[in-house]
């Protein structure tokens, strides 16, 4: 993803009625930012679906898909958001490709709102997940209790998934996805108000809420570290198994403050182009980011088996699969 409706119209001859977003000019080919735009992003795309494809292929060849509720929580996030990273540089990659190849928006409309709609699932559904992580966090650093995702993650999946595509049918319903100069996303004429919602609401209020959560769980792991010399082993548990799941807090972090600063910045004036670069490159770089944080867990998780291996003390009241990531 890199720029939004607001910078395409405002090259748009004023005379000129716009209709839908492909009355937009395809964004960078006046001003000769085309391939500076399109070119890193599919370069970004590209080494994203690479992790994405390693993550996936490393966690089911170690680990039997038939036991795949009863891995860790970090792991089964780890493949979540894979799958949200891999369905969107699919999605993304053909729209950039496309638009690279013919420099023309794709067509026909149906097959550009497609695109959105995917784009815009997969990644809201990965912003949702990061949250649950975040809350996740919170509620084992305060409460020392788990989130109940239900049977299969059945709670968990259906609403990351359930809600953008409910959200997003009514949307698509309402005309409001297809071209807006750059990609295809919300149209970039008649889409504002989603885009609006998305981009600035949603994007912004998700981000702000990581970011509180991260700071006072943190906090409350600092101050407990501090006041207790010899924490108890389930102590010790939570703050491990919080910090391995912040560690995806962090990486959302990374991929999407520019696309929330710009969300942000739209509404209040110009953005600067240097800002259009940020979005392109690290909101395509989820599936490096989170590739990061898989390699962490990995390595955590094969630390904590040496050593447990040395010392059995660690009982599975301390280990629990469902709630922890303490084998990691």
């Amino acid at each position: 993803m890199n720029v939004s409706s607001s910078a395409t119209i405002a090259v748009t001859t004023e005379t000129k009625e716009l209709k839908d977003g492909y009355d937009l000019p395809v964004y960078g080919l006046a001003n000769g930012t085309f391939y500076g735009i399109h070119v890193p992003a599919l370069i970004c795309i590209c080494l994203s679906l690479i992790c994405v494809i390693s993550v996936i292929s490393y966690s089911f060849y170690h680990q039997h898909i038939s036991t795949f509720f009863h891995w860790t929580i970090c792991e089964r996030f780890a493949v979540y958001m894979a799958i949200c990273d891999g369905l969107f540089n699919i999605s993304h990659f053909s729209d950039h490709l496309h638009i690279v190849l013919t420099k023309e928006l794709p067509t026909p409309k149906y097959l550009c709102a497609f695109y959105g709609f995917l784009l815009a699932e997969f990644v809201t559904a990965q912003n949702l997940l990061v949250s649950i992580v975040a809350i996740n966090v919170f509620v084992l650093v305060y409460f020392r209790k788990k989130l109940d995702f239900g049977c299969k993650d059945y709670r968990l999946l259906v609403f990351i998934f359930g809600a953008p595509a409910l959200g997003l049918t009514v949307a698509a319903g309402l005309g409001q996805l297809g071209p807006n100069g750059s990609f295809c996303f919300f149209d970039g004429v008649n889409g504002h108000v989603a885009n609006f919602i998305f981009t600035t609401i949603f994007l912004s209020v998700i981000t702000m809420t990581n970011i509180i959560l991260y700071i006072i769980s943190w906090f409350r792991i600092y101050k407990e570290v501090k006041a207790i010399k010899n924490p108890h082993k389930s102590l010790e548990a939570s703050h491990r198994a919080a910090k391995t799941m912040s560690l995806f807090v962090t990486a959302f972090l990374v991929q999407w403050w520019a696309m929330a600063t710009y969300g942000i910045w739209q509404w209040e004036t110009d953005v600067p182009q240097i800002l259009f670069h940020f979005v392109t490159t690290f909101s395509n770089l989820g599936g490096v980011l989170n590739g990061l944080v898989f390699i962490i867990i990995v390595r955590r998780k094969h630390d904590g088996m040496d050593s447990s291996s040395n010392t059995h003390d660690i009982k599975e009241s301390t280990t629990d699969k469902q709630s922890t990531c303490t084998e990691i």
